[in-house]
């Protein structure tokens, strides 16, 4: 039997292909409070989002292969903003705000949840988002809550599960059953998972296959 949601495996020339394009330079462009401040829509378009601690900025320095890229983005005062990376000349990263920020004051999440639904209904280049799950914890109710917006401005999204070596092999299974479970119910859901540890760099080589080959 084939599972739903099976784990992603690329072909050996697509994970050249990432290689290739991931060997490029790698640049943070700018901070956006507001969607005037969005750079041109003028190449391919990929995001990350994920709620806060799920290893978003660990993710994505491993993915480009810069030690500190996220965090010299992510200093105070720009914890709201939607961040910018260039990939070559190609391709925009894009490095959503952690969300599920109980602290956060409710005028600040009002603003930042405006900005993320224009965003995302509003940026015709953005190929895909990319959802980050921790492998210890699964979907929780503020995952759910960004898989329906995503759901809502019919943006696919996928998801990609972090963490990956914390957790044993049998836990793992029970984790990704239960994420399966949940996607089921999302029609904007890409139709395979994404498992990676940062740490170790397992699946890193697969999400930037899945990048440089989105159309």
């Amino acid at each position: 039997m084939i599972l739903p949601f099976p784990v992603a495996a690329p072909s050996v020339e697509a994970i050249e292909t990432g290689r290739k394009l991931f060997a490029g330079q790698t640049e943070f462009l700018k901070g956006v409070v507001a969607m005037d401040g969005l750079p041109p829509a003028d190449r391919l378009e990929v995001c990350f989002a994920g709620r806060s601690n799920v290893g978003k900025s660990t993710l994505i320095n491993a993915v480009t292969g810069r030690k500190a890229l996220a965090r010299a983005s992510n200093t105070p005062g720009r914890t709201q903003e939607i961040n910018y990376f260039t990939l070559g000349d190609s391709h925009y990263l894009v490095d959503l705000p952690g969300y599920g920020f109980a602290n956060a004051p409710v005028a600040v999440v009002a603003k930042w949840q405006k900005l993320l639904k224009a965003y995302l209904a509003g940026r015709q280049t953005l190929r895909r988002a990319f959802v980050l799950i921790d492998s210890r914890h699964g979907i929780k109710k503020v995952d759910e809550e960004i898989l329906s917006l995503l759901d809502t401005s019919a943006v696919t999204f996928q998801v990609v599960m972090t963490k990956a070596d914390k957790v044993k092999a049998a836990e793992r299974e029970k984790t990704l059953s239960q994420v399966r479970a949940v996607l089921a119910k999302h029609p904007a859901a890409f139709p395979e998972i994404v498992v990676t540890s940062s740490e170790k760099g397992d699946g890193i080589d697969v999400l930037r296959a899945i990048i440089a080959t989105l159309a």
